[in-house]
């Protein structure tokens, strides 16, 4: 009569797993870096996997002039391309995820 209960108690303890590992995940996305780089690498910007800046690392030679634009301009675009592979290596990291999971691939985590 109430055989459906255990397999409900089992969706229950997958679902729970689920959660943990996707917090695990998440909280080891603020421990993976990601760098950006904008004029052949004259400007870098780190970022973690989560998107959060942690660093910025200017060659000096760009400051040379009255270049003041073309500065800014490449490092928001520094900025911009790590964002872009963090968001990336945050998706890359959570199909994983799913795949070990036994989700379908392509299947957004979380939910």
């Amino acid at each position: 009569m109430f055989k459906g209960l255990g397999d409900m108690g089992k969706m229950m303890k997958a679902a729970q797993d689920m959660q943990e590992k996707v917090g695990q995940l998440q909280d080891d996305m603020a421990a993976i870096t990601v760098v950006g780089e904008a004029g052949a690498g004259l400007v870098k910007a780190t970022s973690t996997a989560k998107g959060e800046l942690v660093g910025l690392d200017i060659d000096p030679s760009i400051f040379s002039g009255d270049d003041k634009e073309v500065v800014e301009d490449l490092i928001l675009a520094a900025i911009k391309d790590a964002q872009a592979k963090a968001k990336e290596r945050e998706q890359e990291e959570m199909g994983k995820l799913g795949e070990s999971l036994g989700l379908p691939a392509g299947m957004k985590l979380p939910f």
